[in-house]
C-alpha cells in the first residue's frame, strides 16, 4: 500500500506531502491545477521517463519519494529476489533528477533504474489516460491472459523459452550445415592448412613476453655495454678520479687523526662499510658487463621468431592463447567434417528431439491459455455488465500462429459485441474511446483479484463517460478498493462521491509564481467539491443538496 508521497521542485509543485488511505482515494481539481503532475511524480519515482523540464524553474533538482507498507509476503519475497534492501515491511522508493543525472534509491541505498522499475512493478500498477488504447493491439491481449494465468503458466513458459532457444540454435546449425561434398573437402583442406601452420610454429604460452624482453636487450646491447663499462670505471679503483680510489684516499686522510677524537673512528667505520659495498658493487657490475655479449645469430633468430608470432596473430588472434584457442577450434571442426555423415545424423536426431520437446512445451502453454481464457472471458463479461454494458458479448479467441515462437504458438484476441444481434468483432472495430476505457477497467478489476499488487492508480479513466455509466464505474472502483488500495484522478462527481479519502488539487499564485497544492478534504469540504463538479461556476443550495445526496447514496453502495 502506498502510504505517502513527498514531491519537491516538480513543475508547479514547490513541495508537497500527501498521506493516502488504504481504500478508495479520489483526487479532484480544476483543469490545469496540476493533477497530472501528481501522477507524473509517482511515475518518475517508479523509474518512468521524464523530461529535464520537469525541474521547477530556479531549482537545481526535482525529487519524488514514495513510502509503501507491503502487506504481501509474496511481494516481499519477490523484492528479496531482486536483492532490494528491505526494512521489515516498509519500502521507500525515491528518485532525484538533476540537470545531468538521476539517482534512484530503495530504502536509502542506491539502485539501478532497472532494479527500481522491477521493484515498482511489484508494488503499484498505473493505468494512464491512454493505456486503454493498448487494447487495440493483440499482443496486449496475450499479455493480459498470461498475467491472469501467471500462477499456472510462469514455470511452463520458462520451460518453453529454454526449449525454443535450444531448438533455434540447432535449427541454425542445421541450416548452416555443409551438404555439398566439394565445399566440405575445400573446408577440410583449409582447416588442415591452418592447423599445420599453427602447429609448425610450436607456440608456447608466455613465450612472447620472454622474446620481447630478450629482443629489447639485444637491440640496445651496444648502448648498454658502453654505459655499464663507464659506470664500472667510475666506481672502480684504477684511476685517481674513480669513486673507489677517492674513498680509499679519504680513509687514508682520516686514519692519522683517529687518535685525537673517537668520533673520527666512527666516521672511519662508516666509510669503510661504504668502501666494502662499493667494492662489491663494482665486482658485480664487472660480472654483468662480461655477460653483455652480442650474438648476431641469436639476434636474428629472436627477430624471426617474433615476426612469426606477429604473422600468426594477424591471422588467428591477438595473443598466443587466442591462436592456440583457434587451433583447438580448427581441430574440433576438422574432426566433425571428417566424420560428417555421423555428425549430420546426430544433428538431425537432436533437432527432431528439440522440436518434439518444443511442441510439447507449446502445447502445455496452449492448453493452460485455453483453459484460463474460458474463465477470464466470463469474468470480464460479468465486469462489463457491472459497468453498464448490458447486452455485451465478450470472447477470447485462441488460434494457432502456425509457427513456433519463444512465447508459444498462440494468437490471442479479444472480441466484443456491445449490441444485441451483432457478431463479436475485434475491439478496434467496435469499441469507442469511452468504451475502451471501461473495458480496460473491467480487465483491471478482474486481474486485481488474481494479483498481489496492492496499489492501483487510475488517471482519468472516466474519459468519455457520464450519467448511469459513470455511476457504474464508481461502483466498480469501490469493489476493487475492498481488496486493493485505489488512487484515482477524476472529474466526475459520481466517482468523487464514492471516495473513502478525498483530496483536492489547487493552483495559486504567490510572489508571481504559480504553485500547486494538494490537501485532504473533510466530509463537508468533499460535499462542496462534488457540488463544484456538478454545478460548474454557480454553486446553488440545490446543487449542494444534490451533492450531499449523491455522496450519501454512494456510501450506501459500498
Amino acid at each position: 500500500m502506498l502510504q505517502s508521497i513527498h514531491v519537491k521542485n516538480m513543475a508547479l509543485i514547490d513541495e508537497a506531502d500527501v498521506d493516502f488511505g488504504s481504500q478508495l482515494n479520489i483526487l479532484t481539481g480544476e483543469t490545469g491545477a496540476g493533477k497530472s503532475i501528481i501522477i507524473g511524480s509517482i511515475t518518475m519515482a517508479l523509474g518512468g521517463k521524464v523530461s529535464k523540464d520537469i525541474i521547477r524553474k530556479g531549482a537545481d533538482h526535482a525529487l519524488a519519494e514514495l513510502n509503501f507498507e507491503v502487506n504481501s509476503q509474496q511481494t516481499l519475497n519477490e523484492l528479496a529476489k531482486l536483492e532490494v534492501p528491505l526494512d521489515g515491511s516498509q519500502v521507500t522508493i525515491s528518485r532525484r533528477i538533476t540537470g545531468s543525472r538521476n539517482i534512484a534509491r530503495i530504502n536509502g541505498e542506491m539502485v539501478s533504474l532497472a532494479v527500481l522499475k522491477q521493484a515498482a512493478s511489484l508494488l503499484i500498477d498505473i493505468h494512464g489516460q491512454h493505456e486503454h488504447q493498448s487494447l487495440l493491439h493483440k499482443e496486449k491481449h496475450l499479455a493480459i491472459l498470461d498475467q491472469f494465468a501467471k500462477e499456472e503458466i510462469t514455470s511452463v513458459k520458462e520451460e518453453l523459452k529454454n526449449c525454443y532457444l535450444t531448438y533455434t540454435a540447432l535449427k541454425k546449425e542445421m541450416d548452416e550445415a555443409i551438404t555439398d561434398d566439394g565445399r566440405r573437402l575445400s573446408e577440410i583442406s583449409f582447416l588442415e592448412y591452418q592447423i599445420e601452420e599453427i602447429e609448425s610454429a610450436q607456440l608456447q604460452p608466455g613465450e612472447e613476453e620472454i622474446l620481447d624482453k630478450a629482443f629489447r636487450k639485444m637491440s640496445h646491447s651496444r648502448q648498454m655495454i658502453e654505459s655499464v663499462s663507464a659506470a664500472h670505471e667510475m666506481t672502480g679503483y684504477d684511476g685517481r678520479a674513480c669513486a673507489g680510489d677517492l674513498v680509499g684516499r679519504a680513509l687514508h686522510e682520516l686514519y692519522p687523526i683517529e687518535k685525537y677524537d673517537e668520533a673520527v673512528g666512527e666516521l672511519i667505520q662508516q666509510l669503510t662499510e661504504i668502501d666494502a659495498l662499493l667494492n662489491d658493487f663494482n665486482r658485480e657490475l664487472a660480472d654483468y658487463q662480461d655477460s653483455l655479449t652480442f650474438d648476431e645469430a641469436s639476434y636474428h633468430e629472436t627477430e624471426d621468431r617474433i615476426n612469426t608470432i606477429q604473422r600468426l596473430k594477424s591471422k588467428y588472434g591477438d595473443s598466443i592463447d587466442k591462436i592456440l584457442g583457434h587451433l583447438a577450434a580448427c581441430e574440433k571442426e576438422l574432426e566433425r567434417l571428417n566424420d560428417y555423415e555421423n555428425y549430420l545424423t546426430g544433428l538431425k536426431k537432436r533437432l527432431a528431439a528439440a522440436e518434439k520437446a518444443l511442441r510439447l512445451a507449446s502445447d502445455k502453454v496452449t492448453a493452460i491459455r485455453k483453459e484460463k481464457a474460458a474463465i477470464l472471458q466470463e469474468r470480464i463479461k460479468a465486469a462489463l455488465i457491472d459497468l453498464n454494458f448490458l447486452d455485451v458479448r465478450f470472447e477470447i479467441q485462441c488460434e494457432s500462429l502456425g509457427r513456433f515462437t519463444e512465447n508459444g504458438q498462440d494468437s490471442i484476441e479479444f472480441l466484443i459485441s456491445t449490441n444485441p444481434g451483432e457478431a463479436v468483432k475485434p475491439l478496434g472495430k467496435v469499441a469507442s474511446g469511452g468504451e475502451l476505457s471501461r473495458i480496460m477497467l473491467a480487465v483491471k478489476s478482474v486481474l486485481a483479484d488474481a494479483d498481489a499488487i496492492e496499489t492501483l492508480i487510475f488517471d482519468e479513466i472516466d474519459t468519455g463517460i457520464s450519467g448511469r455509466t459513470a455511476q457504474k464505474v464508481s461502483e466498480k472502483m469501490a469493489v476493487i478498493a475492498r481488496k486493493h488500495q485505489v488512487i484515482c484522478i477524476t472529474h466526475l462527481p459520481q466517482i468523487a462521491a464514492m471516495a473513502d479519502d478525498h483530496y483536492v488539487i489547487e493552483k495559486s499564485t504567490m510572489d508571481n509564481r504559480t504553485i500547486t497544492h494538494i490537501h485532504p478534504l473533510t466530509e463537508e469540504e468533499s460535499v462542496s467539491e462534488i457540488a463544484r463538479l456538478l454545478g460548474g461556476v454557480e454553486i446553488t443550495e440545490a446543487v449542494i443538496r444534490n451533492a450531499r445526496e449523491m455522496k450519501k447514496l454512494a456510501q450506501s453502495k459500498k
